[in-house]
């Protein structure tokens, strides 16, 4: 069928649906298993709901479904992708299509990396106007019949609720039902789907004309306490920031105000002065809501655009609050699911462009320090998939190593880990530095590092100990400890801590000798692993009654 499989390739496609019909009639299919995300959404610190202001990604770009929607991936050269995930909350996919089930791509790059996905629900138009009509006056079993279903399609492609966007007038009988509709369909995401979210976007009033308001206010107050949020319109002044704070009171980290990059009506900020809007909502304590960030896609285009993307999110990253890993194992190769090649055990396997966010891997911090340090993702040469993660800067005269935080975690330490690293230096002399890791704890005066035996040192920065070959027992596992290739040079570690809670994962890069001089280092990361070596040693469950389908011969 022509919604599940593209027409040309008959390669399996991600859709949406059009209209109440293709909603209420929509059921399970067994040609739709292709779209269900099979990545469970990653635990996160601080959980979501915690009391600090979030950033929700409103996805917006050419109406969607583009090259996103092949599952099995494609030969795009050049795509856009997103992997600035650990500064951001929320993700909705949008369009203008009724229900836009987000292409389970992004579901599988956002779980892997702890961001919930959102699709949307929206009616526009006189159109929008007839479909309202038709649910919402129509009483209870009518909004209750569309509420089961939205719910039950997020449950069934294993996404996390929705953004429901009503862009038209309604009859007196139709806003009437609104706010009970929301309240259905919240309970229902609450019930089928763990950590599912219902966010209304700041359109009709309660006496259901269209007028967006740019606040939190008597005329839509109704809608927002009826679900989990309000996403605002754009076109808001400092007065009416304050107006909602003072009006949401202990939810004020439930409005996600909205901020178009595109800059468009009369804004605060936009596009490189995005951190202006940013700045004032924070200001308030409120979230925000960053629409249509692709923006650095199409508007300055294709050619520089991972460094243009590094650009826009780090000059946001002091007002984005991010979220740490809590459970191990944490392992990851930097691939954004994207190249130009795809690379094995450091070899370029196959050339040529391809494009698929499933395949992204758990993303780092991407930290920028003016004039010493950066971050970056580097195509043209990797350990594994189609990336690497490029750190270039500076060691300063006098100085004799650098730190670059990769992430930041938060969990009670297993008492013993296990690391590894994979890296390449660059440049004129690469033998002038060593690269090694550096976990760091939380301060406590309980925690300690080495063995029960051994008098422990209570510190908070730990360099683990370097191990030249893994302990037989992990020989398979850590086979790459002693197995660098293609220039690139394999570490394996192992670190004893004694009630610790882990803190943070940083790279230190380090001169060999002092020099009253600055010096240049490029190093490209291609691997990082930190293991806890009591589940490693475990033997993996055994897999049982595995089913084989939808198999295309050629």
């Amino acid at each position: 069928p022509a919604r599940y499989f593209d027409t040309k390739t008959t390669e399996p496609i991600s859709f949406f649906l059009s209209g109440l019909e293709e909603l209420l009639s929509w059921q399970p299919n067994s040609n739709d298993d292709f779209n269900v995300s099979a990545v469970p959404l990653a635990k996160r610190q601080p959980p979501l709901h915690s009391k600090r202001p979030r950033t929700l990604v409103c996805h917006d770009m050419r109406g969607g479904y583009l090259e996103d929607r092949f599952i099995q991936g494609s030969a795009t050269r050049k795509p856009y992708v997103f992997y600035h995930w650990r500064y951001i909350d929320i993700f909705v996919y949008f369009s203008h299509h009724t229900v836009t089930i987000p292409p389970v791509v992004w579901t599988n790059a956002a779980h892997r990396n702890s961001v919930p996905v959102l699709g949307t629900f929206i009616t526009e138009w006189t159109d929008g106007e007839k479909l309202c009509e038709a649910f919402l006056a129509g009483g209870e079993e009518a909004y209750g019949a569309v509420a089961e279903q939205l719910a039950r399609i997020a449950q069934h492609y294993c996404f996390d609720g929705w953004l429901v966007n009503i862009e038209n007038t309604l009859s007196a009988a139709a806003v009437g039902n609104l706010p009970l509709f929301l309240r259905d369909l919240t309970a229902r995401v609450h019930s089928t789907v763990p950590g599912g979210l219902v966010i209304w976007y700041d359109s009709v009033l309660k006496d259901g004309t269209l007028r967006w308001q740019n606040e939190l206010n008597d005329e839509n107050r109704m809608f927002f306490d009826a679900c989990d949020g309000l996403f605002t319109n754009y076109n808001w002044k400092e007065e009416q920031l304050e107006r909602t704070q003072r009006l949401a009171g202990p939810r004020q980290n439930d409005v996600y105000v909205g901020v178009d990059v595109f800059a468009r009506g009369d804004v605060i900020g936009g596009g490189f002065d995005t951190d202006k809007s940013l700045r004032l909502i924070r200001q308030y304590g409120l979230s925000a809501a960053i629409f249509a960030p692709g923006w650095v896609y199409e508007h300055l285009g294709k050619e520089n655009f991972l460094q243009n993307e590094n650009r826009f999110w780090g000059s946001l990253a002091e007002y984005l609050p991010t979220h740490s890993i809590c459970t191990l194992p944490l392992t990851t190769s930097f691939c954004l699911g994207m190249g130009t090649s795809t690379f094995l055990d450091g070899k370029d396997e196959e050339s040529g462009p391809w494009y698929d966010l499933s395949a992204q891997d758990i993303q780092p911090l991407y930290p920028e320090h003016q004039g010493t340090l950066r971050t970056s993702c580097c195509l043209q040469d990797a350990w594994c998939g189609g990336s690497s993660l490029q750190l270039q800067g500076t060691i300063p005269p006098g100085e004799e190593r650098v730190a670059v935080r990769l992430f930041s975690l938060q969990m009670p330490a297993p008492p013993k880990l296990f690391l590894t690293l994979l890296y390449k230096l660059e440049g004129p002399q690469p033998d002038d530095f060593t690269v090694a890791l550096e976990v760091t704890t939380w301060d406590s005066g309980i925690c300690f590092e080495g063995n029960p035996t051994s008098l422990p040192e209570p510190n908070s920065r730990h360099h683990p100990r370097f191990l030249p070959a893994p302990p037989p027992s992990l020989a398979k596992l850590l086979a790459t400890c002693h197995r660098g290739s293609h220039d690139w040079t394999s570490r394996c570690y192992e670190l004893e801590l004694q009630d610790c809670s882990l803190r943070d994962l940083s790279v230190i890069v380090s001169r060999q000798q002092p020099s009253p001089q600055e010096t240049s280092f490029t190093c490209l990361l291609g691997e990082v692993r930190v293991l806890d070596s009591a589940s490693v040693a475990a033997s993996p469950p055994r897999v049982h009654s595995v089913v084989a389908s939808q198999l295309w011969w050629q």
